[in-house]
């Protein structure tokens, strides 16, 4: 006897699968997605989270983000003559710092500004930039522990190492000797890790990645309009020809993809900002007056206040853990190295790039959309055709990049959570990076809204663990930096 509603069968796959996910989703986005009402607006407890540990650490620590910036920069670009001196790895520290950095500058950067200021006004910039700022002391914390706390995990490939939040979490808790509390708290950043690169790695992206593409050769004339599988296959193949190959390959991709992009990106903002060079003085003053403005209220401030910091950790990934994983592959003997390098990941994602798109958006007077409803990539795309018919084309190119190495990067992210799982094995890998592709091709050619706010939800959840084993850690992090700069002085 067929039970199932005549309703459904109307459906398309993609409504069906979010009608049957929408329950779990909901459920998982309930907890992580926690919220409390504060003056006529709902505060995200894990944004609270995740904005009091980059408080917490940038004061901890002495403003090391400040303190260390210039020497950051300087170990970034230092080449080691004598490979003795580089220790374990499988990746140079520039092409693991870019690895990291190709995750986190994405669409955010572009959408997720627009975003903010399109709800919080201008004076969400403000904000995002400040965190951002703060940012950088937990990416310091995280990949430091990260590069200390990586192991040889497969016996078969010595020159091969594993590290992150999973490994170090669970090295922090069996200290305590609460008995498997290591293995659980490791096992649960694992277990998001490898559904949430699914989502937000692979679906989202992929999905975005798709819709702009159709949109820039036609919209509904477009040939790949209702072929978008088509997409999903080219991406497909080009992730595949990339991730196959390992740390070593998606290292070297995200080494020579990283400062293009960016550079493509900023020198687009650049150019949009020098036609407007006169209204970038009105912009900062209207971004700082806005971002501590209570002409709209008290609530109308702390939404300002929370857009910024929502929109900064999506961005940044600060407290959330993925860098430690990339940065673990660095070929360094020197974890508080690694770490300075890993905090300059927040600068240019945040304080850098996102508050370019910022004043493109105000300078052009795009974010007055006069009632329109308009937001995200098309709010900046509409401020980016100020600079001409070819800047949309630009602005497509970039959103492609930024897309593709998000999708190599976390793919990664994935594998190294999955073979934590099931074992550290070449089969294991195989099977995930398998996974990871067949997604790339469902989210070019699928709405799933219920599976990527679930993976959205579980990648932030990433951060409760995370943030935890940090607070744990907080005085060897501490004592490793100041012998650190105990050394550098006495060099």
């Amino acid at each position: 006897m067929n039970t199932m509603n005549p309703a459904d069968a109307t459906l398309s796959i993609d409504e069906q699968i979010n009608s049957w996910f929408s329950p779990i989703s909901d459920a998982v986005a309930s907890v992580v997605f926690y919220s409390v009402p504060v003056y006529e607006q709902d505060i995200l407890l894990i944004l609270v989270w995740l904005a009091f540990a980059s408080l917490f650490f940038t004061l901890y620590l002495g403003f090391a983000n400040i303190r260390f910036f210039k020497h950051a920069i300087q170990i970034l670009f230092k080449k080691d003559d004598d490979d003795s001196t580089k220790g374990e790895g499988q990746i140079s520290r520039f092409q693991a710092f870019a690895t990291s950095l190709s995750g986190t500058v994405g669409l955010g950067n572009i959408a997720g500004v627009a975003v903010a200021i399109s709800i919080g006004g201008p004076g969400a910039a403000f904000w995002m930039f400040l965190m951002g700022f703060f940012g950088m002391s937990t990416k310091f914390s995280e990949v430091m522990l990260g590069v200390k706390y990586r192991q040889h995990t497969d016996p078969t490939r010595p020159d091969k190492v594993s590290g992150g939040p999973m490994y170090y979490l669970k090295v922090g808790f069996d200290r305590t000797g609460i008995p498997y509390l290591g293995t659980i708290m490791g096992g649960f950043f694992a277990v998001c890790t490898a559904i949430g690169t699914l989502g937000a790695g692979s679906l989202f992206q992929t999905n975005q990645m798709v819709q702009q593409t159709v949109i820039i050769t036609g919209g509904d004339a477009s040939f790949f309009a209702q072929r978008e599988w088509m997409i999903g296959l080219i991406v497909t193949v080009l992730v595949a020809a990339v991730i196959l190959g390992g740390i070593r390959s998606i290292g070297a991709v995200a080494g020579r993809l990283v400062p293009l992009m960016a550079l493509v990106y900023v020198g687009s903002a650049a150019v949009v900002l020098a036609m407007h060079a006169s209204a970038v003085p009105g912009a900062l003053l209207v971004i700082l007056t806005s971002a501590f403005s209570v002409e709209a209220g008290i609530g109308g401030l702390i939404g300002a206040i929370f857009q910024g910091i929502k929109r900064s950790s999506f961005s940044n990934e600060a407290g959330v853990g993925t860098a430690a994983i990339a940065h673990a592959a660095a070929q360094t003997d020197k974890p508080v190295e690694q770490g300075l390098v890993g905090m300059l990941g927040p600068f240019i994602d945040t304080v850098c790039i996102c508050t370019m798109t910022a004043l493109v958006i105000i300078v052009t007077g795009a974010y007055d959309t006069g009632g329109a409803a308009i937001e995200g990539v098309e709010l900046t795309s509409r401020a980016f055709e100020q600079g001409g018919a070819i800047f949309p084309y630009i602005l497509f190119l970039v959103v492609a990049l930024f897309a593709y190495s998000t999708l190599i990067s976390w793919s990664y992210y994935g594998v190294k959570a999955f073979t934590y799982l099931f074992g550290d094995n070449k089969k294991a890998e195989y099977v995930y990076k398998s996974i990871f592709c067949s997604f790339i091709i469902v989210g070019a050619s699928s709405d799933l809204s219920s599976v990527v706010d679930f993976t959205d939800a579980v990648v932030l959840g990433m951060g409760i663990p995370n943030i935890i084993g940090l607070y744990l850690f907080a005085p060897e992090i501490k004592r490793e930096l100041k012998a650190y700069a105990s050394s550098l002085k006495s060099s």
